[in-house]
């Protein structure tokens, strides 16, 4: 390095120039500059997410499924008016129970997956992103549940929410912005 007051040329790690003795404000270095995940990279770690959950809760659903069947197949079989409604129950059932499995399976993989030390879900892994608060620390579960819930308004409003993290100066989504959190790249 050059020294700014008699331009004597010093060695990179000197802390006074060799020529007039001034000394050189030591180098401090800022750490790795933050990268914010982009909208791209979130939008396919959703779809790596939902090839993954998918067959998952399909497995989970299928006693439910297999008892919607057997019911209606009963009430068929029967050729009765009145097994009509016992065939409606078990399709009914199995409605009901894929709506709760979905809301609570969906939940519970984000939440966990985000509060825990992998700080996203397989797909954010995959892609190397990571969900942060706003310090660049691990979030808590009930950050991570709030963020989750947050996506129902951010896909609420036309999911402008969602395409928000393409716009923004961090990449935030809606959701992100709600519970204070970052995603960033790893």
């Amino acid at each position: 390095m050059y020294c700014s007051k008699c331009g004597v040329s010093n060695a990179d790690t000197a802390q006074f120039c060799a020529g007039c003795g001034v000394g050189f404000a030591p180098v401090v270095s800022a750490g790795p500059a933050v990268v914010y995940a982009g909208f791209w990279r979130r939008y396919i770690a959703l779809i790596i997410d939902g090839i993954i959950s998918t067959p998952i809760m399909l497995l989970l659903l299928l006693p439910f499924g297999l008892t919607g069947a057997l019911t209606a197949v009963i009430g068929k079989a029967m050729d009765d008016p009145e097994s009509i409604p016992v065939a409606i129950s078990g399709l009914w059932l199995f409605i009901v129970a894929a709506i709760v499995l979905s809301v609570l399976g969906n939940w519970l993989y984000h939440a966990v997956m985000e509060s825990s030390s992998f700080q996203g879900t397989f797909g954010k892994k995959v892609l190397g992103i990571a969900v942060t608060d706003l310090d660049g620390q691990r979030i808590s579960f009930s950050r991570a549940t709030g963020r989750h819930f947050g996506k129902f308004l951010s896909g609420l409003i036309m999911n402008i929410g969602f395409i928000m993290a393409a716009f923004t100066e961090k990449k935030q989504a809606l959701h992100d912005i709600l519970a204070g959190c970052l995603v960033v790249r790893r």
